[in-house]
């Protein structure tokens, strides 16, 4: 892996794969020594680029990624991300995006980390509760500190993307950097309105979930045996197979299989490549939770896409077409609450 990408417009260069550490802790790797060598081996490989979150097995996964940047000595080497937002207490104000919680969240991820700077702090989810302006002006003050290099934005849709940015321009704010959409050749709606959005505004992409979920693993085949995963028991929604929209995306898993097989390639590389290889797109974050799960998505860096391959991609699943919903990674709340359709 010798290519590095621009970050936007920021010059900050990272590799097209960047290393996901939400396995890393109970929610997947249980044994920090093994996350550590997961880690060195992705870092000997080229990747300089790690995102966590510190809602990830609460915390334990920015304990795990700060020991082994600690004991292999590679931290000034890294570019490191994490994200603040989600539950982290029974507190009504341990969670959200208000200027109180991102104080004491960016505390709590620096520690954990142990480091004194965090080079990119995103907003893992759009708060309804909470003005952008307050976000972004405690976001520019940790910046002005020295503890956050950029800030960047998760799952945000195409007009809260805009709102901040225009938030930012009118209030002379540090501005989103970057977003962080889930893509995948079965989730594909943000090419619609965010990419076009993210290159509209000199932003950049660092895409979640190019394996959607796993349906993009191999292990999803139709005449096989399904998966059993923790997942799919915590999110029906998206692996029920009485659900039409799921029964869809294994019919389309299944001929991209058969794709990546005419092409040489395995279905894994195939859906790295894809997410890579748009335009707007600077890294895909591949989510390891075992060094042979690493290894098998390392090689997607080097896999370079035909445009008849592409082609032939946009015919299972057409451009801007989210199979599943679902999968989409966010909803508005104006859909899953009556109340904001209905005047009283």
């Amino acid at each position: 892996m010798t290519e590095y990408r621009v970050l936007g417009r920021t010059g900050l260069k990272v590799s097209p794969l960047c290393l996901g550490a939400m396995m890393f802790g109970w929610w997947g790797e249980s044994d920090p020594g093994e996350s550590a060598r997961i880690i060195d081996r992705a870092l000997d490989a080229g990747v300089n680029f790690i995102d966590t979150a510190d809602v990830y097995s609460q915390g334990q996964s920015e304990e795990y990624v700060g020991r082994a940047l600690a004991k292999s000595g590679k931290r000034d080497q890294v570019v490191l991300a994490t994200k603040c937002h989600g539950v982290m207490g029974e507190g009504p104000n341990e969670r959200g995006n208000s200027r109180r919680w991102i104080f004491q969240a960016v505390e709590n991820s620096l520690r954990r980390l142990g480091t004194d700077w965090i080079d990119l702090y995103q907003i893992h989810r759009f708060d309804p509760d909470t003005d952008v302006e307050e976000t972004l002006g405690a976001l520019t003050d940790l910046v002005r500190q020295g503890k956050v290099r950029y800030i960047g934005s998760s799952t945000f849709p195409a007009h809260r993307i805009v709102e901040a940015q225009w938030a930012a321009r009118r209030r002379s704010l540090e501005r989103f950097v970057c977003e962080q959409p889930p893509y995948s050749m079965l989730v594909r709606g943000i090419e619609a309105d965010v990419l076009p959005t993210i290159e509209r505004y000199g932003m950049g992409a660092i895409v979640w979930s190019p394996l959607a979920g796993g349906w993009l693993s191999g292990r999803y085949r139709k005449g096989a045996d399904l998966p059993e995963t923790r997942r799919s028991d915590r999110l029906p929604q998206r692996y029920d197979m009485t659900i039409e929209d799921n029964q869809r995306k294994l019919e389309a898993a299944e001929r991209l299989a058969v794709l990546a097989e005419e092409a040489g390639l395995t279905l894994i590389e195939l859906a790295l490549a894809f997410t890579i290889r748009h335009r707007a797109v600077t890294s895909a974050i591949i989510g390891p939770r075992t060094m042979e799960h690493l290894e098998s998505q390392l090689t997607a860096a080097d896999v370079r896409l035909s445009d008849d391959v592409l082609d032939r991609i946009d015919e299972i699943v057409p451009p801007g077409v989210t199979l599943n919903p679902a999968d989409a990674g966010w909803q508005p709340p104006e859909l899953s609450d009556a109340g904001l359709r209905r005047r009283p």
